[in-house]
C-alpha cells in the first residue's frame, strides 16, 4: 500500500499535530508515531494518550492514511486492516 504525503511526513518527523473535535470543541492534539505488534505483524500507527471519539479517529485515519489509536479505541482507514501497513515502517 502506498502511503500518502501526510503519512510520510508524520513518519519522518515522528509526530503530527491534528485538529480533532473533543467534547464539542476543536482541539489540536499531538499524535506520535509508534510501532505495534499484533499476531506476528508489526505496523506503524499514530497514537495519542487522550480520549477521542471513534468517529473522529476514523476521520483522522482516512485523512492521514495511517491507523490511529487513542486511549479508548483504534481506527483504520476505510477498507484496510493491520496487514495493509506491514511495509509502512
Amino acid at each position: 500500500m502506498e502511503l500518502s504525503a501526510k503519512a510520510k511526513q508524520a513518519m519522518s518527523i515522528g509526530s503530527m499535530k491534528i485538529r480533532v473535535l473533543r467534547n464539542g470543541m476543536l482541539q489540536q492534539l499531538t499524535f506520535r508515531i509508534r510501532r505495534v505488534t499484533q499476531a506476528n505483524i508489526t505496523y506503524t500507527e499514530l497514537y495519542t494518550e487522550r480520549l477521542v471519539d471513534i468517529s473522529e479517529l476514523t476521520r483522522v485515519a482516512n485523512e492521514i492514511g495511517l491507523p490511529v489509536e487513542a486511549q479508548n479505541g483504534k481506527a483504520f482507514p476505510n477498507g484496510t486492516s493491520a496487514g495493509d501497513f506491514i511495509l509502512s515502517y
